[in-house]
């Protein structure tokens, strides 16, 4: 659905027409663009705004599919950037991903938004608070969107962090490697990390080519975004970096815990095993000295002795306590 449309002139937001033809003329010949918001749009709806807007067809089925990867496509009337927020839900602690794609050209700003995460009222409304960054035109709003997006990684990084930590304290807590569920916990983790990976990852050309400082041909300009925004998003660009760094180390501690948990739980298990062995160890002695006095024979030694009962006894009772001491000094018992 169309969530919002408004004409933006010297930073201000001024009443227009409804219809997208002539609001974007009108905002064209006032020096102004035009930012459409929508979310999840029908197919239907999309269509009167890709026409009014001339926007490539590639991209267009892109955005209606969604499920793309963060990434930077330059048309001939309009540039194409995917971003994916992400969203931290603490009473689950798990991480979910929206998308964001983003249509700029020379007079005006799709923003086509899928998922439940946050929408972009309050970028919308920070940017006319702000009305000098808002009339630097439509390469303000795609750098405000982005900034939105990257800091709020950010704080995604440090709540998975905390999550770590937690993580951390259970497998090396006294009990030895935590609950039964402790793998499973781990597993999830790290499947969380690999899905933020996947939204942060990708857009790190992209915003390099934005801040022109991407190697080749990406350190060109890009067509519909002034050059004076560079340093901008070149400040996106070293968040962005920090986030990545962030979610490497937190891939290669949680793959440090599981293989501390494993290996925990092998030890655990061999502990067991010992002790598992060192009582069927004790219990065979007396076992034996049973069996080879039960076998019946007429002339066995000791078979008619007045003590030979209780003496067997006493060297069962004198076996099974030296045994157990031994066991326990080696920390079998």
């Amino acid at each position: 659905m169309i969530v919002d449309c408004g004409i933006y002139r010297d930073g201000h937001r001024t009443e227009g027409p409804e219809d997208f033809s002539d609001a974007l003329a009108e905002a064209r010949a006032a020096g102004g663009f035009v930012w459409v918001g929508l979310h999840e749009p029908s197919a239907e709806e999309f269509d009167l705004v890709s026409q009014e807007f001339a926007l490539h067809e590639l991209a267009v089925e892109d955005a209606l599919k969604a499920h793309q990867r963060p990434k930077l496509e330059v048309y001939d009337d309009s540039l194409f950037v995917v971003l994916k927020p992400v969203v931290y839900e603490p009473h689950s602690d798990a991480v979910s991903t929206g998308e964001i794609m983003i249509f700029l050209g020379d007079s005006f700003v799709v923003t086509v938004r899928h998922g439940e995460g946050d929408g972009l009222t309050a970028v919308r409304h920070r940017l006319e608070q702000e009305p000098d960054l808002l009339g630097k035109g439509p390469t303000a709003v795609l750098y405000a969107i982005a900034d939105t997006v990257v800091d709020h990684y950010l704080d995604v990084a440090t709540e998975l962090q905390t999550d770590l930590e937690e993580l951390e304290a259970e497998v090396f807590s006294p009990d030895r490697g935590g609950s039964r569920h402790t793998a499973s916990r781990i597993y999830t983790f790290k499947r969380q990390i690999t899905e933020f990976r996947r939204a942060t990852g990708p857009l790190g050309p992209p915003m390099s080519r934005l801040g022109g400082t991407a190697q080749s041909t990406f350190a060109t300009a890009v067509p519909f975004v002034d050059d004076k925004a560079r340093p901008f998003f070149r400040d996106v660009s070293d968040h962005l970096t920090r986030v990545n760094e962030s979610v490497e180390s937190l891939d290669r501690l949680v793959s440090d815990v599981l293989s501390a948990h494993l290996a925990q739980t092998s030890v655990q298990q061999n502990d067991d095993m010992r002790k598992i062995s060192a009582w069927a160890a004790m219990a065979a002695v007396p076992t034996l000295i049973a069996g080879i006095y039960g076998m019946n024979f007429d002339h066995m030694p000791e078979l008619h002795w007045l003590w030979g009962y209780p003496a067997v006894i006493a060297l069962m009772v004198a076996l099974e306590v030296l045994l157990y001491r031994m066991f326990r000094r080696r920390d079998w018992l």
